[in-house]
């Protein structure tokens, strides 16, 4: 396959000289309360100077460029104008702690760091001293108050840098030597020891990307897509990086607590969501119906049980009666149009990612007449490895495996994936790249599971320890539970985190300790179980746990844990010989005080 016409930078070039006019990023503008655009013409013009900007600063190509913010069109801008230049753009996660940027700059030895706003600002400027590499803040808002000038730069003054075309020459000499083996990015992950691995993705992994998405997937210049997860990370991003190249307008969206009232304003086409985002609308749809009048509440439940018969015969690929269509479409005008509605009342279809959809929510979605298109990815992999097509689904799969992509299931029903969009490794990290790999170029996902005949996926379980939330955060539990564990009054503790909408953790005090604590504030109990009820203890522990995980970030941190009488045992088969947790067995053994975590 000839991918050179799908180098990214030859893609949306072409789409600046295509469509000049057509405003293609779009933004809310706060003081006017409206959206507004800017064009492919303003796009290159922007990154253009931009580009001169980075070039007049020394940076090379295949040096390296940090963003650091939440979403807005300039932070597709400066990714655009550091691919023009052969330079990688390294995305850093804004819940990140300054002490976890810091450790992603130095790692990737970032040169020029873009942030958004005054918070983000800050934090760089916290640990820049300590960053060799960093030469150059540039800060988005530009009402952000500079506070020191060695490093500080708005955005404005920095363009203003590239206005001349002083490096014109050193710009188009960088585009004409544009490859595929080249990096676009380096996207930093948690790992299983909580030190974060750089998965190096090059041009030729995202054009696989862009040839597998175009023959799947029916998108063109009359949709529109809300951009609404994090860009920092790669689901986002990829699909983002798709959309301009279908010359689909991406609205960008900063603050996520203002996603409902940015869906009836943009009236989407389109929008990338994690399982936790359809868990709460689901959630609150039928809360809403079950306060609702007997009438309306028979009718919703009507109305769903329509939509379930109509989308089994759709699984099974058969037609519904005339009475059963004419049903569905009366239901679709009373109930579903409404519910629609709340998303916009336009989506052709919602790619969700990140971690597993519970089937019955999909199911759900679906009845009612909203396309929600499930898949399965990795940062290793640029994202999609397999993905509903636009005709056929099976709700208990996530998605065909995609056009030019080879799966295999290996030992331990591990799926093993081999394709153009796998990483081409682990940034400065040869020893894990090499982990990570088969004998004969496989990646291994740490995913088990199984391919039927259609050539769907299905995932069993998770193999390797890194866990997922299901808003997509990446949790490596062994490292949190280090941190907690060093906790005088805790004697074992096991995280959960897994398809859960926050981190929770089974804890077992240490007695001893607890007692003494007990003593000295004068607690009185009988017993260990009495012990552990009392109001004092949780909240003191609460307090405690706090403390130690202090420097984590908001996801990362615990916040419901249910302390147990009893400790893991081997007897038991909840700890290895050498006190590993197995923590399937664990998951087991205390499901009922887990499930009342998340109640």
């Amino acid at each position: 396959m000839d991918l050179i016409p799908y180098h990214y930078v030859s893609l949306f070039r072409k789409n600046i000289a295509k469509y000049p006019k057509r405003e293609i990023l779009m933004a809310k503008n706060e003081d006017s309360n409206r959206w507004e655009g800017i064009s492919w013409e303003a796009v290159g013009d922007i990154t253009t100077r931009l580009s001169r900007a980075l070039l007049g600063m020394g940076i090379l190509a295949q040096d390296t460029v940090g963003i650091l913010s939440q979403n807005m069109p300039q932070w597709t801008l400066t990714d655009l104008a550091c691919l023009q230049i052969r330079a990688i753009s390294v995305p850093i996660y804004t819940t990140n702690t300054a002490e976890q940027a810091l450790y992603v700059m130095n790692h990737a030895e970032i040169k020029v760091l873009f942030v958004s706003d005054e918070t983000q600002y800050n934090k760089a400027l916290e640990v820049a001293e300590r960053c060799a590499s960093l030469q150059k803040i540039v800060v988005f808002n530009e009402k952000v108050a500079l506070k020191e000038a060695k490093y500080s730069i708005h955005w404005a003054d920095f363009l203003a840098l590239g206005a001349t075309d002083k490096q014109n020459a050193v710009l188009e000499k960088r585009l004409a030597e544009r490859n595929l083996d080249d990096l676009f990015t380096i996207i930093y992950t948690s790992g299983t020891t909580g030190q974060p691995k750089g998965v190096m993705l090059t041009y030729e992994n995202l054009a696989f990307q862009m040839v597998g998405h175009s023959e799947r997937l029916a998108v063109d210049d009359s949709d529109s897509s809300l951009c609404f997860l994090p860009l920092s990370h790669v689901f986002e991003r990829a699909w983002t990086c798709f959309c301009l190249y279908k010359c689909v307008s991406v609205y960008y969206l900063s603050d996520t607590n203002k996603v409902r009232e940015a869906l009836a304003e943009v009236r989407p086409t389109l929008m990338c969501a994690v399982p936790r985002f359809y868990e709460k609308i689901f959630a609150t749809v039928h809360d809403l119906a079950d306060a609702s009048s007997f009438v309306k509440r028979v009718l919703f439940k009507a109305a769903v049980k329509t939509g379930k018969r109509m989308i089994a015969l759709k699984e099974a690929n058969e037609k519904p009666s005339f009475w059963l269509q004419q049903t569905y479409n009366l239901f679709d005008k009373l109930v579903y149009k409404k519910l629609k509605e709340a998303l916009g009342g336009r989506i052709k279809f919602m790619p969700c990612g990140g971690a597993n959809l519970e089937p019955s929510i999909g199911r759900f979605f679906q009845s009612i007449g909203i396309n929600v298109k499930l898949g399965y990815g990795m940062t290793e992999t640029t994202a999609t490895i397999s993905c509903w097509g636009d005709d056929k689904f099976d709700l208990q799969s996530v998605g065909e495996v995609m056009p030019n992509v080879q799966i295999r299931i290996g030992e331990e029903n591990e799926i093993l994936v081999k394709g153009g969009m796998v990483m081409k490794g682990y940034y400065k990290n040869p020893e894990e790249t090499a982990k990570v790999f088969t004998e004969d170029g496989y990646l291994r996902t740490g995913d088990a599971g199984n391919l039927d005949g259609n050539n769907n996926v299905f995932i069993t379980e998770r193999i390797k320890e890194l866990m997922k939330t299901s808003n997509g955060k990446y949790i490596a539990p062994q490292h949190i539970e280090g941190k907690v564990g060093k906790y005088t009054l805790i004697e074992q503790i096991a995280v959960i985190a897994d398809g859960k909408r926050f981190v929770s953790a089974l804890i077992v005090p240490n007695f001893e300790a607890l007692s003494q604590v007990m003593k000295e504030l004068n607690i009185k109990y009988k017993n260990t179980a009495d012990l552990l009820k009392q109001s004092q203890v949780i909240e003191y522990i609460s307090k405690q746990l706090q403390k130690f995980q202090s420097d984590l970030p908001d996801y990362e941190q615990i916040k419901k844990f249910t302390l147990l009488p009893t400790a893991f045992t081997i007897e038991r088969d909840e700890i290895t010989p050498t006190l590993k947790l197995k923590r399937k067995v664990i998951y087991a053994n205390y499901s009922r005080e887990i499930e009342a975590m998340y109640r």
